[in-house]
């Protein structure tokens, strides 16, 4: 490996991208300084359960070959990415985090790999995560969840864990994640990435383990804005083997992201996250200013409220009934091959009543209607995107159902709606903090335009952890 090549790391996808495209370094060698940062750290960080060396330096002396030819495919063309171990890749081993597929092997890829490997992106492995996407931290054994970069004392959330500590270490330049009830803002938000959950249907979930259908998306967890409007750009759009698959045309999301937030209303959702007494003060005190900053920028803020968000938390719980289905006959062949708290939830799903859940459907179509309306007055919502920093992993319980932040995440998966995460700001302990902004229905450029709004304004998503607090003990 040419030493040289290890400052790519650092980078963000955007400059991986642009020193690939000028010559100033080849996507073997640039591979190989991700493939050697994470044989250096990824012991201590664990965000890997299979690196793909061999695979990744084909596709990698592959893309360099076509661009020696002139056939350069796009901003994604030979720059190393990975992916959570639920999205397929073929002839490798997909486990979902669990023992219970610690042997599976798929035979095709997923929806998402096949339109990454046709942009040219090289896939360095398979991240960790949760257990099945619902489980809980784990540090030890053969599927662990990951140590966040900024303390690995602390945990990265999940269930995107992996997803979250190796774009966020510099162990590869951008990831994939999957978001049922925050699973990508989460980890987005705690390790100070920006995380995006697209619209429902806008990433076909094809190739994807699932946890629950109807609340699932896939999206990208990147450095920087920019970075998930092109990874997005890469994985959107209409597969037929996916029946929640839109098949509406894929706007061009990088054509208006720089179009600034002079104009744009932004609704506070005050009551039910700003003033929440379990929100933490230094998390609280980041978003208001925040907020400023996109005053300063041209945005009107106002205070709305939508009170029905008071009850999502009960809506959402319903939807484990889903989560039950999928793994019911999984359950009843094996059921010590699930962690504890992972069968603790999925128990909770065989509980929900037929009447339940249909009450909660109802529920869902109130939620709809009433945001819908909220969202014709502003142009997207915006609050704190976390209730606090990153936990210690001993402070993490074991057993509860849906975690404090979850208040932040889940509501926005009833509806479908996108929703990113940026970085904005950090405790005084040296823990990132963020902000969330929801927009319309299809409406990710939007999203990613504020988002992009703030991030030009401030310098928080350009800070990096520091390798030499990954160590132990």
């Amino acid at each position: 490996m040419a030493v040289s090549a290890s400052w790519v790391c650092d980078l963000d996808l955007r400059g991986v991208s642009e020193a690939l495209a000028a010559g100033k370094v080849s996507s073997v060698d640039a591979t190989e300084a991700y493939l050697d940062r994470i044989a250096r750290h990824d012991g201590v960080l664990r965000s890997y359960i299979t690196v793909m060396g061999e695979a990744a330096r084909a596709r990698a002396r592959a893309a360099d070959a076509e661009q020696s030819a002139g056939r350069r495919r796009g901003h994604l063309h030979g720059v190393p990415i990975a992916l959570k171990d639920l999205i397929a890749v073929a002839g490798v081993r997909m486990t979902g985090g669990s023992e219970m597929l610690a042997d599976h092997i798929p035979a095709r890829d997923a929806f998402v790999t096949e339109r990454l490997h046709a942009a040219g992106a090289v896939i360095l492995g398979k991240l960790t995560m949760h257990e099945f996407a619902f489980g809980r931290p784990a540090v030890d054994g053969p599927f662990p969840t990951g140590r966040n970069p900024w303390d690995v004392r602390r945990a990265p959330a999940g269930s995107s864990s992996g997803s979250g500590v190796a774009a966020a270490a510099g162990l590869c330049a951008g990831a994939l994640g999957s978001d049922t009830g925050g699973s990508i803002r989460g980890p987005a938000a705690m390790c100070g990435l920006v995380g995006h959950k697209p619209t429902y249907g806008l990433v076909s979930r094809g190739g994807v383990l699932a946890m629950d259908w109807s609340l699932d998306h896939v999206g990208p967890m990147t450095r920087s804005v920019w970075d998930s409007a092109v990874l997005l750009q890469a994985i959107a759009g209409h597969d037929p083997a996916d029946t929640s698959s839109l098949a509406a045309p894929v706007p061009d999301y990088l054509a208006h992201l720089e179009d600034g937030a002079r104009g744009l209303k932004l609704g506070l959702l005050r009551r039910f996250y700003v003033d929440w007494p379990g929100l933490d003060a230094e998390v609280r005190a980041a978003a208001l200013a925040a907020f400023d900053v996109l005053t300063r920028e041209g945005a009107t803020v106002q205070d709305v409220d939508a009170p029905i968000l008071d009850l999502t938390g009960a809506i959402w719980t319903c939807f484990l009934a889903e989560m039950y289905e999928y793994h019911r006959e999984m359950a009843r062949r094996a059921p010590e091959k699930y962690r504890e708290g992972t069968r603790v939830r999925l128990y909770m799903g065989a509980l929900v009543s037929a009447q339940d859940f249909l009450r909660a459907q109802r529920l869902r179509m109130r939620f709809k209607r009433e945001i819908d309306a909220l969202l014709g007055t502003v142009d997207v919502l915006v609050f704190p995107g976390q209730a606090g920093p990153a936990q210690r992993f001993e402070d993490i319980s074991s057993l509860e159902v849906m975690a404090p932040g979850s208040r932040y995440t889940s509501p926005w998966n009833l509806l479908g709606l996108p929703a990113v995460s940026v970085p904005a700001g950090f405790t005084r302990a040296g823990l990132p903090v963020s902000i969330q902004i929801v927009g319309r229905m299809g409406d990710d450029a939007t999203v990613l335009r504020v988002a992009r709004a703030y991030e030009r304004a401030t310098d928080w998503h350009k800070r990096r952890p520091d390798p030499a607090g990954w160590k132990l003990g």
